[in-house]
């Protein structure tokens, strides 16, 4: 039985009469903040069920306009000049298979829970603030990816209108802001009605060049590389391997997509295949659409290397440029191909400044107990973004992302393995997913010692440090090391550290009878707001409700539940 039973006074109210995060007379503190939750987008915290109005697909069509991404067609490009055709081909498909199989656990995570990446981390092998190291990596990835999206669309301005590089850099960073500051809502929008012009001008090239001169598809698949070994269907294990290093570097993509995917609706058997359909597309599938691109990048790349040369191949706005001119007038050529570049940038780093933002205010907030708001974040991942287009990280493009791909491979590995063996299989880790301070351990040794055993061991690779025969393998390394040290971990642990107490306090079930998040509310006594139960825990000094965030930025603990019985490995009854 609880210590904390629910209150004498009910102070539950359905989820049509008052809505997460409205705000009473006069908030103060965290109070006013979490009063403006529509702002700041239910960073650090479950998304409630009133706030989810979308259908799956509106979900899904936002979350993979934000794939629009060029960087794909550079990162193809790099490894079929470098590699060949062949190996190139290759290299992407065994990256894209990983990613899928990685991304599909996280995504149905993250859409069941409504809960986001580090919410999913916490969880799921790391701890309350062993998740933190994974923040960081994530918020990483949002500014490289930022950075080498936002030097593509520099590359763009300076052939039209002719911006010096240091003022396109500028310019990509800064016109991001008033698309990012509303979250979800505005990004939905700006996604759903930008796709299908993205669409026309990324395939139009391609179908016409293909259908006109057959040619190009015989020089692309017999294109070598300039190590001599991917032509003609010859594949290099190495150079297979070594390429897919690169492209493996996006698998924290998949964080991205969960930043949208957890305001799903509630799974119902009414709209049980498109609810399925929407997060297996827009999870995972993801990297159907991003392995498409890297071919693409292979083909364009191939297609005007004698015209541009190999430098000049890997660009994007060089890619379509050479593509455009065959099929357009000239005065139509540059301007067009800009635009294809703009809009893409600004469906990808309005997402990445989003997700970056998400990022940092998880670590910081629970680092220091004080939440500044998701706006300073977007502010601080944009600087970082800016100095390193700056100091022009385009041209060790692919030595950068070979070395990231490393630690993101371990991270994901990590928490997928631990959802799909420790909590399916193996059971023990809990099924339902727990976030909130007090129901964790500090530090859950099963994921940190995982994550970091698996990527410091391929970074170690990746740098000869074993020699120059096993340096291909540094991926491969971190995903096997991750996938079997995970499960090992918790046999030997037992699965003592996942949970810090099973009992929340409140007697109202988390999930509701479909097996979603319990709609059920509850007032928070510190901040005065009504959030709905899996964002409220019982507090230890009162005989009420606190929020998850109020608990996240409570400097003396006084509101944090005591240490209660471990976790015994049986599946949680929630």
């Amino acid at each position: 039985m609880s210590a904390h039973p629910r209150p004498a006074t009910d102070v539950r109210a359905t989820a049509e009469d008052v809505r997460p995060g409205a705000a009473p007379e006069e908030p103060s503190g965290v109070g006013r903040t979490a009063a403006k939750e529509t702002l700041e987008d239910y960073t650090l915290r479950f998304a409630p069920r009133s706030y989810r109005r979308w259908t799956p697909m509106v979900v899904a069509t936002t979350a993979l306009g934000g794939i629009a991404y060029m960087a794909d067609f550079s990162i193809g490009a790099g490894i079929g000049l470098t590699h060949g055709t062949g190996n190139a081909l290759a290299a992407i498909a065994v990256a894209a298979a990983v990613i899928f199989l990685t991304g599909f656990p996280l995504a149905y995570y993250g859409a069941r829970y409504n809960i986001d990446l580090d919410l999913i981390t916490r969880g799921s092998g790391f701890g309350y603030y062993g998740s933190v190291l994974t923040s960081v990596i994530f918020a990483s990835f949002t500014f490289i990816f930022f950075a080498l999206e936002g030097s593509i669309m520099a590359q763009g301005l300076s052939l039209w209108p002719g911006l010096p590089l240091w003022l396109g850099y500028l310019v990509a960073t800064l016109m991001v802001i008033p698309l990012v500051i509303y979250g979800m809502k505005a990004l939905s929008k700006l996604q759903v009605w930008t796709t299908p012009i993205w669409l026309l001008l990324m395939v139009g090239p391609l179908v016409y060049l293909v259908s006109t001169d057959p040619g190009t598809v015989t020089r692309f698949l017999s294109y070598a590389g300039s190590d001599g070994g991917g032509g003609g269907g010859g594949l290099n294990t190495a150079s297979v391997l070594l390429g897919a290093g690169v492209c493996l570097s996006l698998i924290a993509q998949i964080g991205e997509q969960i930043d949208y995917l957890r305001f799903m609706p509630p799974k119902t058997p009414e709209n049980r295949r498109s609810w399925w359909t929407a997060v297996v597309m827009a999870g995972p599938g993801w990297v159907v659409l991003g392995a498409l691109k890297q071919a693409i990048g292979v083909f364009l790349a191939v297609y005007i290397l004698a015209e541009v040369g190999p430098a000049a191949a890997t660009e994007p706005i060089q890619q379509f440029r050479g593509a455009f001119s065959a099929m357009l007038p000239s005065w139509l050529v540059v301007p067009l191909a800009v635009v294809l570049v703009v809009i893409s940038q600004i469906k990808i780093n309005v997402t990445n400044a989003y997700s970056g933002s998400l990022a940092w205010t998880n670590s910081v907030t629970r680092l220091t107990r004080h939440y500044p708001g998701r706006m300073a974040f977007v502010l601080l991942n944009l600087a970082f973004a800016l100095a390193l287009m700056e100091t022009d990280m385009f041209r060790v493009l692919n030595s950068l992302l070979g070395f990231y791909s490393n630690c993101a491979i371990a991270w994901v590995v990590t928490v997928a393995t631990d959802i799909v063996v420790n909590k399916y299989l193996l059971r023990l880790s809990p099924q339902a997913p727990e976030f909130r301070r007090g129901m964790l351990h500090a530090v859950n040794p099963v994921g940190v010692v995982s994550f970091v055993a698996a990527s410091g061991l391929s970074i170690a690779l990746y740098f000869h440090a074993f020699g120059d025969a096993l340096q291909p393998y540094s991926p491969v390394a971190a995903a096997l090391i991750a996938f079997v040290l995970t499960p090992l971990m918790a046999v030997a642990t037992k699965g003592r550290y996942y949970l810090r107490r099973t009992d929340d306090g409140l007697a109202e079930p988390l999930l509701d009878p479909d097996g979603n998040p319990s709609a059920a509310t509850y007032a928070c006594h510190v901040c005065q707001q009504t959030f709905e139960r899996p964002d409220l825990a019982a507090c230890q000094a009162h005989d009420a409700m606190v929020c998850s965030l109020c608990l996240t930025t409570d400097k003396t603990g006084e509101h944090v539940l005591p240490a209660g019985a471990s976790f015994n490995g049986q599946v949680m009854k929630l």
